[in-house]
């Protein structure tokens, strides 16, 4: 599993995550894995994978030949609704899960950093855009907790708080390993 961040202060925003690869008790550091980062750069957006690392090539493949827009929760939505579509037909993601869910997942949650602010897709394709912060993954409440105690500190941006947030997770989570990718950029939208 991964942490993945996102914070929203002073109009910028930043996007970060932690780049170690989990199978089972296995662990993959950046120091064995040439392809770690999971961030990818889609158009104007940075979009952080948490999940199957299989993951991000598939996203990086959905996007390379759509034209979506991921600017405001509804454009969000029907992207992830087409790309659940996708997942299924084209690569062969298993969508049974527990009878009791009300939908299938996508196996997969996701941060969007962009111009227009910071967006998160849960696996069942809940869209919600953040006004300050959020983190998913297994490190995720550790990020949350720095990143709640720092966030009102004038003197930490938007990226060193996305980088507190996943040293954080590192420190406390088994499944969290440094180094870290981040990228900021600037929000035009307020």
């Amino acid at each position: 599993m991964s942490t993945i961040v996102a914070v929203r202060k002073n109009g910028m925003v930043a996007i970060a995550a932690d780049t170690l690869t989990k199978w089972g008790s296995t662990k993959e550091s950046s120091r064995y894995v040439v392809n770690h980062e999971k961030i990818i750069k889609v158009r104007d957006c940075y979009i952080a994978i948490a999940g199957p690392t299989s993951g991000k090539v598939i996203l990086l493949d959905y996007f390379a030949k759509s034209k979506v827009r991921l600017d405001s929760v509804e454009s969000i939505y029907n992207t992830w609704l087409a790309l659940h579509a996708e997942l299924k037909e084209k690569h062969f993601m298993n969508a049974v899960e527990d009878s009791s869910d009300s939908f299938e997942t996508t196996r997969m949650d996701v941060l969007i950093a962009n111009r227009h602010g910071i967006f998160g897709v849960g696996s069942y394709r809940t869209v919600q855009e953040f006004s300050r912060f959020y983190a998913y993954g297994q490190g995720g409440e550790y990020a949350m907790g720095s990143m709640f105690a720092t966030y009102d500190d004038p003197d930490k941006s938007a990226e060193d708080l996305a980088r507190l947030g996943i040293e954080a997770a590192a420190e406390f989570d088994h499944s969290t390993g440094l180094p870290m990718t981040v990228y900021s950029l600037k929000q035009t939208k307020q």
